[in-house]
């Protein structure tokens, strides 16, 4: 395996539509793993072939781990797809606004809104059908993701065109937040007051 490189903007493949994955060979086995490598090197949640220069329908996707009461990681609760001519055929009208960021756009994250829950339907690595619906932060995930295959990037969906930031810009805002609640938790009357 091999670590590839990750095209960014203003890199005009990323515009591209791509094509379908027609031979379930070698080389795409090669290539889906050095994605692997390469997702995980980026320490991302995915990657779409778009981003590594080559027009394909095809992605790897990391769903975020589950979590115990107290908000730490459970260790091996972390999905792995490889999703080959993804369609997402059914998205909830119920929406959501999270905070996105891109591995082809560094440095900055914006807030998108899209569907809470999705189904998708594709092929695995091996040509096999599969069929699988994702909530929350999963179907986000993939939904970024298969945008990708259409050309389209997370800024042509933010919220307003100010809601993009860079990753200084955001934490300093995060920070700000949290202290205007912790100063606002002080002056909040305690039950029994």
């Amino acid at each position: 395996m091999s670590k590839l490189p990750i095209v960014t903007i203003p890199d005009k493949g990323l515009r591209d539509k791509t094509r379908p994955v027609t031979k379930f060979d070698a080389d795409l086995q090669q290539l889906i793993d050095n994605m692997i490598e390469t997702l995980s090197e980026a320490n991302g949640v995915g990657l779409a072939a778009p981003q590594i220069g080559r027009p394909l329908k095809l992605a790897v996707i990391w769903t975020l781990p589950e979590e115990d009461d107290a908000g730490n990681e459970l260790p091996d609760t972390r999905d792995l797809y490889v999703v080959i001519n993804p369609e997402i055929f059914w998205a909830s009208r119920e929406t959501d606004k999270g905070i996105e960021g891109c591995l082809s756009i560094p440095g900055y994250l914006g807030e998108v809104e899209r569907s809470v829950s999705i189904r998708v339907r594709g092929l695995d690595r091996h040509g096999r059908k599969f069929r699988r619906r994702f909530d929350d932060w999963d179907a986000r995930i993939f939904q970024h993701e298969i945008d990708h295959l259409n050309g389209v990037l997370y800024i042509d969906k933010l919220t307003t065109p100010e809601n993009i930031w860079t990753e200084e810009e955001f934490e300093a805002m995060r920070q700000e937040r949290e202290k205007a609640k912790g100063q606002q938790a002080e002056h909040e009357p305690m039950v029994g007051d």
